[in-house]
């Protein structure tokens, strides 16, 4: 049973990853690498999370999964890192903890009643988590690609030991 909500996972991260790359205009031939970075990327931060690790280290082990990953496949398919990871990482935004800051920033304006600290204190905590794991994305992205820009990614042999 468990393997097969793994399994669905997989099959949404990629397909969410790819629709933002269809929705970004990315060449075709993407499409499969951008599909199976997204559910890597994704089901990292599941299975890591699954083991009571926080969702701001997940989040950015899965980031640096697709990052590394972006490196390979824009060699292998002669194309930019940023069109294979930007869209991949894209299912990994906290829309669900942005959505409930927002409510509770709303809330708050009209709200003097004695439930007003719980309501501070949760809209504060899901700012902060939104705000940590944009950060860990943006950073889990660009590091693989800012340690292998030496010089242009046609350069780059991913497979050659140094």
């Amino acid at each position: 049973m468990e393997y097969l909500l793994i399994f669905e996972k997989i099959i949404w991260f990629g397909l969410a990853s790819v629709g933002f790359a269809i929705l970004f205009n990315v060449p075709v031939r993407a499409l499969p690498s951008i599909f199976l970075m997204g559910s890597t990327g994704g089901i990292i931060k599941v299975v890591i999370m699954k083991f009571g690790i926080s969702i701001i280290l997940a989040s950015f082990a899965g980031a640096v999964a697709i990052g590394i990953i972006s490196v390979f496949a824009a060699h292998l398919k002669k194309g930019p890192p940023l069109i294979f990871s930007i869209p991949s990482v894209i299912p990994l935004v906290p829309g669900a903890m942005a959505y409930r800051m927002m409510l509770g920033i709303i809330k708050l304006a009209g709200n003097q009643g004695p439930d007003y600290s719980k309501i501070l204190e949760t809209t504060i905590h899901n700012a902060v988590l939104t705000i940590f794991i944009l950060i860990c994305l943006a950073a889990g992205v660009s590091f693989p690609m800012l340690i292998t820009r030496k010089e242009s990614i046609k350069k780059v042999k991913p497979y050659e030991q140094v």
